[in-house]
């Protein structure tokens, strides 16, 4: 595999970081604007949220991450890039979403899970298949 076709996957995961990056800086303004100074994560529902926005999608990255890289190598980058582009749109959706109101964040968590599903269920159904069906 030429190492520029893995260029777009490179983009989409520059964008998840810097959503990540973002939701972080989100995080600190959130702490000076409702005065919860570290280590408190509680106190405010309106900081707990953008709090949570943040944590939540640490946790989600975990996942996205690794699962984009595989089905790029082993599926097609392009629609790897696609997806990646598509976790990040519903990542997006989710934090804002959740600023606003916690039931707000449902749209956009829909979108950033079924992204991820993919890429894990596309990766491992032409893993099985690439070793089910050997040339």
């Amino acid at each position: 595999m030429d190492i520029k076709t893995l260029v777009f996957p490179a983009i989409a995961t520059i964008g998840a970081l810097l959503v990540y990056f973002g939701l972080g800086i989100g995080v600190g303004v959130a702490r000076v604007k409702y005065k919860i100074m570290p280590p408190q994560t509680t106190g405010n529902e309106d900081f707990e949220r953008v709090y949570r926005a943040h944590q939540n999608t640490l946790e989600q990255i975990v996942i996205f991450l690794p699962s984009l890289w595989l089905f790029s190598i082993y599926v097609n980058p392009n629609w790897g890039a696609i997806l990646g582009a598509a976790w990040i749109v519903g990542r997006i959706l989710y934090a804002w979403g959740y600023y606003i109101e916690a039931s707000k964040r449902a749209p956009g968590n829909a979108i950033a899970s079924l992204a991820t599903l993919a890429l894990i269920f596309g990766t491992l159904f032409n893993l099985v298949r690439g070793l089910l069906f050997v040339n």
